[in-house]
C-alpha cells in the first residue's frame, strides 16, 4: 500500500519560512517523480514545485526563487523549504507522486499516481 504522509505545517507570520517534508512508502521511491501542490478554500489545486526521480526541479510561475523542493532517496522522504511566505500561501499543501516511467510534465494534477493528506499553513499578516 502506498502512503505519502506530510508533515511541517503550521501558522506563520509574512516573510517567515518554513520546511514541509513527505514521507513516501509502498513502492521504490527512487522510480517516482514528487511534486507538491497547494489549494486554497474555494480554488483549484495549484501546483507549487515539482522533482524528477533524477533530481531534476520545476517551480510554480508564483514561487520567485523563494522556494527550494529537495528528495532524500535514501530516506524515500521529499522535502519543500518555502521562505518569504505571503499571506496569499496559505493553503493545504499536498505531496504527490507520479510514476517516472510514464513521461510528461509534473505541473498537472491529474498527471500523478498518488497523494498525502495534506497539511495546513497558514501566513498572518
Amino acid at each position: 500500500q502506498v502512503q505519502l504522509v506530510e508533515s511541517g505545517g503550521g501558522l506563520v507570520e509574512a516573510g517567515g519560512s518554513l520546511t514541509l517534508s513527505c514521507a513516501f512508502s509502498g513502492v521504490d521511491f527512487n522510480n517516482y517523480n514528487m511534486g507538491w501542490f497547494r489549494q486554497a478554500p474555494g480554488l483549484e489545486r495549484e501546483f507549487v514545485a515539482g522533482i524528477q526521480w533524477h533530481s531534476q526541479r520545476y517551480y510554480g510561475n508564483f514561487v520567485n526563487d523563494r522556494f527550494t523542493i529537495d528528495r532524500d532517496n535514501a530516506k524515500n522522504t521529499v522535502t519543500l523549504q518555502m521562505n518569504n511566505l505571503k499571506v496569499g500561501g496559505s493553503a493545504v499543501y499536498y505531496c504527490a507522486g507520479k510514476e517516472g516511467a510514464r513521461g510528461g510534465g509534473l505541473r498537472t494534477a491529474d498527471e500523478y499516481d498518488y497523494w498525502g493528506q495534506g497539511t495546513q499553513v497558514t501566513v498572518s499578516s
